[in-house]
């Protein structure tokens, strides 16, 4: 898909994202999930409300059969086990020789040197796009994340750079957005941000432009959380509001509430 010549977020740029992430409803992609234990169930549910079908196995004996027939993988280090390992490998394999997407969520490698230094390996694979939080990013770029390291991270490793937080960065090293979408419930929810990397990577295979695809699915996913925020009694009744709010997202929603700069 052509995009316009700009390194900053237009009003075309937002609904060439937005279109890419609700496409994912009308092409259902079957995203393979490698993830943690505790996110397997949450991820599974929001994949499935935004419009994927989702699959989990991790054993190695038939891990390469279900990428096989998948559109897209999500890697998510959330539990670094020996099996999981395994089956990371022999995923990653077969998507890179297929060609298709694959989404890196480094989770926790800022806990552990053995998971960063797997990661920084996995980075050296060409993933499509990576998301990551700050305390993640500084663990495997060995460099703070400011104002242009996102864009460097991205430029060196040609992919997407999706940076977590308050405000969430999307940059490809040439193209950079800010999303100021979201609410601070979220964060109390388990699994929350392991889903959202799930939906980038559900964006990714329907959508060939990876800075658009990622852009839309984080904003979508941004967007769905304020929606469930504001009919929440708690982040209990977050976590079932934001599969409602995701699953009935429609354009015009998200054109008129998407806060990009």
């Amino acid at each position: 898909m052509q995009m316009l010549a700009s390194d900053h977020p237009t009003p075309q740029h937002a609904k060439l994202a937005i279109d890419a992430v609700l496409r994912v409803r009308e092409r259902r992609p079957r995203i393979h999930c490698i993830t943690n234990a505790v996110a397997q169930n949450f991820t599974a549910n929001l994949l499935l409300a935004a419009g994927a079908i989702p699959s989990m196995t991790v054993a190695p004996d038939e891990i390469a059969d279900f990428v096989g027939s998948a559109d897209a993988l999500l890697v998510n280090l959330g539990t670094f086990d020996r099996e999981r390992r395994e089956a990371v490998e022999i995923a990653v394999k077969q998507v890179v020789n297929a060609g298709r997407p694959w989404v890196l969520d480094p989770v926790f490698v800022d806990r552990s040197r053995p998971r960063a230094q797997f990661a920084r390996t996995l980075m050296a694979r060409s993933p499509t796009a990576i998301r990551l939080n700050a305390a993640e990013f500084a663990a495997v770029a060995d460099v703070q994340a400011g104002e242009k390291t996102p864009e460097r991270l991205a430029l060196d490793r040609c992919c997407v750079v999706a940076l977590s937080g308050a405000i969430d960065i999307v940059t490809d090293g040439a193209r950079t957005a800010k999303i100021e979408n979201g609410d601070p419930l979220m964060a109390r929810v388990t699994a929350m941000g392991c889903a959202g990397t799930a939906l980038v990577t559900a964006a990714l295979a329907v959508e060939t432009d990876r800075w658009v695809a990622t852009l839309g699915a984080l904003l979508a996913f941004a967007v769905a959380g304020e929606w469930a925020a504001a009919r929440a009694r708690g982040p209990g009744t977050l976590a079932i509001e934001i599969l409602d709010a995701l699953a009935n997202l429609d354009r015009e929603t998200l054109l008129t509430r998407a806060r990009l700069s």
